[in-house]
C-alpha cells in the first residue's frame, strides 16, 4: 500500500506548528493562575526562531553523540507523532508501527537525550541523565500497560484500530479499567514532559533539575531541536491520552468537512487537557526527588489493576 503523501505532510505540519502553541498556552495559563502576566502564547515560536539563527557552541569533551542527540530526539518524536491518530483514525505511518513502535521511538529519544547529557562530562548533565533514566524505568512500563488496557478491548495494538473500535457503540468509555488507565497515563504524561510534581520546567536549580540539566550544554540549533522535539513529544502523549480514551470527533473520511471538524475537536481536547495539566501544576508543589518513584509506582499499580480487570471481566 502506498504512502498517503498529503496526509503525511498535513500531519507533519500539524505536529510541528501546534506543539509550540500547546507549550505556550500551558506557560501563559499557569502564569495567569499565579497572578503573573507571563509569556505570550506564541513566545515559543520566537524562542525557536532565535535559537535556529544562532550558532552552536560544543564542548571540547563532546563526541558525535552530543551532536546526534538533538536530531534523534526531534525525529523520533516526529515519527511517533506520525504513527499516532491526531485528526483522523488513520495515521500516515500506521503501516510501519503500532503502539509498541511509538513507545520505542519515545524511549529512543530519551536514551539519546540522556547520552547527550552525559557526553560533555559535565556534573549537572550526568546528574540529570541519571535521574531521567531512573524515572523512565517506572514511567515506561506504566505507559505500556495503560495502552494495553484499551488495546485488549480493541484486539489490536494498532492505535488507528484502537480508536476505530473505541468509536463503536459497545465501547465503555467510563469503565473503571479505562478510568484507572487514564489516571495512570496522565501521571506518566506529567513525568515524561518534566512537569510538576515530578519536575519543574521553569527552574535551573542544580539540586532539582532533571530535564533542564541535560540541556545546559546545548545552544543554538541543537537547543532549538531539543526544545521542539520535547514539545512534539508532549503533543504526542496528549494525543494518545485524549484520542484513545475519548475518541470523539476523529474523522473517518478524508473530506474537507470531516477533516475540519476533526481538527477542531482535536485542538479542543488538547487545550482542555492542557488546562488540566496547568491546574495540577498550580495546586501541587514539586515532590522531593526520592518521593517521585512513589508517585510513578502508584501510576504503575493503577495501570496494572486496569489491565488485570480487563483480563478478568473483559471490559470493552
Amino acid at each position: 500500500m502506498n504512502l498517503n503523501l498529503p496526509a503525511f505532510l498535513l500531519q507533519t505540519a500539524l505536529l510541528l506548528l501546534l506543539s509550540p502553541l500547546v507549550t505556550g498556552c500551558i506557560r501563559n495559563w499557569k502564569a495567569k493562575l499565579q497572578n503573573r502576566r507571563g509569556p505570550r502564547v506564541w513566545q515559543p515560536y520566537f524562542d525557536l526562531a532565535k535559537c535556529l539563527r544562532k550558532d552552536r557552541v560544543i564542548s571540547e569533551h563532546a563526541s558525535w553523540i552530543f551532536s546526534a542527540a538533538p536530531c534523534v530526539l526531534f525525529f523520533s518524536s516526529l515519527l511517533a507523532g506520525l504513527m499516532t491518530p491526531l485528526v483522523t483514525t488513520s495515521p500516515p505511518l500506521s503501516l510501519f508501527g503500532d503502539a509498541l513502535a511509538v513507545v520505542g521511538l519515545l524511549a529512543l529519544g530519551r536514551f539519546f537525550l540522556a547520552l547527550g547529557g552525559l557526553d560533555p562530562a559535565s556534573a549537572f548533565g550526568g546528574m540529570g541523565s541519571s535521574r531521567e533514566m531512573s524515572i523512565a524505568a517506572v514511567a515506561e512500563p506504566a505507559l505500556m500497560l495503560s495502552i494495553f488496557t484499551v488495546a485488549i478491548g480493541a484486539g489490536s495494538t494498532d492505535l488507528g484500530r484502537i480508536v476505530t473500535v473505541a468509536q463503536g457503540p459497545g465501547w465503555q468509555l467510563l469503565a473503571p479499567a479505562h478510568l484507572m488507565a487514564f489516571a495512570a497515563l496522565f501521571v506518566v504524561l506529567l513525568a515524561e514532559t518534566g512537569r510538576i510534581p515530578v519536575d519543574n520546567p521553569a527552574t535551573h536549580l542544580e539540586l532539582t533539575m532533571i530535564h533542564e540539566a541535560m540541556l545546559l550544554e546545548y545552544s543554538g540549533r541543537d537547543l532549538a531541536l531539543m526544545e521542539w522535539g520535547a514539545s512534539v513529544k508532549q503533543l504526542v502523549l496528549m494525543a494518545i491520552l485524549s484520542n484513545i480514551f475519548v475518541p470523539i470527533g476523529l474523522a473517518t473520511g478524508h473530506s474537507i468537512s470531516d477533516l475540519a471538524l476533526g481538527l477542531a475537536v482535536f485542538v479542543a481536547k488538547i487545550l482542555l487537557l492542557s488546562a488540566g495539566v496547568v491546574l495540577v501544576e498550580t495546586v501541587n508543589a514539586k515532590l522531593r526527588l526520592f518521593r517521585v518513584p512513589d508517585l510513578l509506582s502508584a501510576a504503575f499499580v493503577l495501570a496494572t489493576l486496569a489491565l488485570f480487570s480487563t483480563f478478568l471481566f473483559g471490559i470493552k
